[in-house]
């Protein structure tokens, strides 16, 4: 029991922490944005609320770390937005002081980490039937976005950042496709925006297009460049935007051997997609004889491999994997689970990516092709296609794996000493394995905490 005169919190279910907090803060506004991400190495939180400008204790049943076995009846001491302390609750509570906040029977655990997400079209859920190709959907999800506004948009990205909010996401890295939307958005939780560039119709504008995009990110803390992919963004395109990335330090993103008629596009230039880009006026002297991997790292000049955050690698060849051995650099891989699902790619090549050391995420892409931005559902559907995998091992790939891939793994992915406080609760029963509960929750978060503030 606390020492008296202590002021302890019981969160019946947390409801009573959580109006202590917001009678002491100032409530701002939630206007919310589009996906672009990443700035530079030293992240600069944009938070919901100003900082706590006091010490706080949060107590719980079990404390997941990601830094080695649960804490059980643990705690966390809290200072302003940082962690000080992690550990048994009846210790903490003695060497710090500050409000306590009992959050019962629940675990507490790092907030989860989006690696990639395109909240720009969570207004789409549900809009775009199964389509026989993935060269029908890209038309039809062209012909959605016709009827959007730019106020549609804004209101769809608002929509999706108070999602995976409930969904216990504390940072995201979201591709925008419209980065001059930025400057009005807010974000609730931290936000690396990623500008998703297009060439496909002006290549001789790739320079001007991305310097455009530039300069409306950055008016972002945190800022990145995404060229879309290998068959809608030039050569020119990809360069320009690896120049960028070392002249500002930012991360870079892109999508690469998402679907089998990629692959038939760049290695035979045959099927719908080459089909439909040639259609549309696109060059396409850069099909045949090679992989879009190996057009990534060859043709297209790409060489600050570890820069670069790539989504999705379902289709690979054989070549592809002896290529990837035998290069030293590695990237970053997000794979989305429910999306992959929706597609009918390729088995995802896990095992044989993880063999050769690649820092792979999971992340929830849009609701273009998927039915919720859910970090946990990623999980649940992830362990069904890999179901040798540990699930301490899965939600490593919501949390530390994606900020490594941010750089940022000495500030969000784990309760640690000097990390920022990023943590969420959710219902485990005391029996079991903590991380098999995790991995198998369903439903909505209903504590979460954000650089420090609830």
């Amino acid at each position: 029991m606390p020492e008296s005169g202590e002021r302890r919190k019981r969160a019946r279910p947390v409801a009573t922490a959580l109006r202590a907090v917001q009678l002491s803060n100032t409530d701002t506004a939630m206007h919310m944005t589009a996906h672009s991400a990443m700035a530079t190495v030293w992240l600069v939180f944009v938070a919901y609320r100003p900082p706590l400008q006091h010490s706080m204790i949060v107590r719980a049943r079990t404390v997941v770390t990601m830094d080695g076995p649960p804490i059980e009846n643990g705690a966390v001491a809290i200072s302003e937005n940082r962690i000080v302390e992690v550990g048994k609750f009846d210790e903490i509570k003695t060497r710090h002081a500050g409000e306590i906040f009992d959050l019962g029977e629940q675990t507490l655990l790092p907030g989860l980490i989006n690696a990639h997400c395109h909240l720009d079209y969570t207004c789409l859920r549900g809009k775009i039937p199964l389509q026989k190709t993935f060269t029908d959907w890209i038309r039809a999800i062209n012909a959605e976005k016709t009827k959007l506004s730019p106020k549609d948009y804004l209101a769809s990205i608002n929509e999706g950042f108070a999602e995976v909010r409930r969904f216990g996401t504390t940072a995201i890295a979201n591709l925008t496709a419209f980065p001059e939307l930025v400057p009005q958005i807010t974000s609730p939780i931290h936000t690396w925006w990623f500008g998703e560039l297009i060439d496909v119709r002006a290549p001789e504008r790739a320079s001007e297009i991305v310097d455009l995009a530039i300069e409306s990110l950055k008016s972002a803390q945190n800022w990145g460049l995404a060229p879309h992919a290998l068959f809608t963004a030039s050569k020119d395109l990809y360069r320009r935007c690896e120049e960028i990335a070392k002249r500002d330090n930012v991360l870079l993103t892109t999508h690469l051997a998402e679907s089998l008629e990629e692959m038939e596009m760049f290695h035979t230039a045959s099927g719908p997609l080459y089909e439909f880009l040639k259609g549309i006026g696109r060059p396409m002297d850069d099909c045949g004889n090679q992989t879009p991997l190996e057009r990534f790292v060859g043709a297209h000049g790409v060489r600050a491999l570890p820069r670069w955050i790539v989504a999705h690698l379902n289709e690979l060849a054989e070549s592809d994997f002896m290529l990837l051995e035998r290069s030293k650099r590695r990237f970053h891989v997000v794979h989305s689970p429910r999306s992959h699902d929706y597609f009918t790619h390729s088995q995802f090549p896990f095992e044989r990516l993880r063999s050769l050391g690649f820092n792979i995420c999971l992340g929830t892409d849009s609701l273009a092709s998927n039915e919720s931005l859910s970090l946990f559902a990623e999980m649940r559907a992830f362990q069904r296609s890999e179901p040798g995998i540990s699930p301490d091992e899965i939600l490593k790939m919501v949390t530390v794996n994606p900020a490594i891939a941010l750089r940022q793994e000495n500030i969000i992915g784990r309760i640690r000493s000097g990390f920022c406080a990023d943590l969420i609760a959710v219902q485990c029963s005391d029996r079991g394995n903590p991380f098999e509960q995790i991995v198998a929750f369903d439903g909505l978060i209903d504590w979460i905490m954000v650089n420090g503030n609830l």
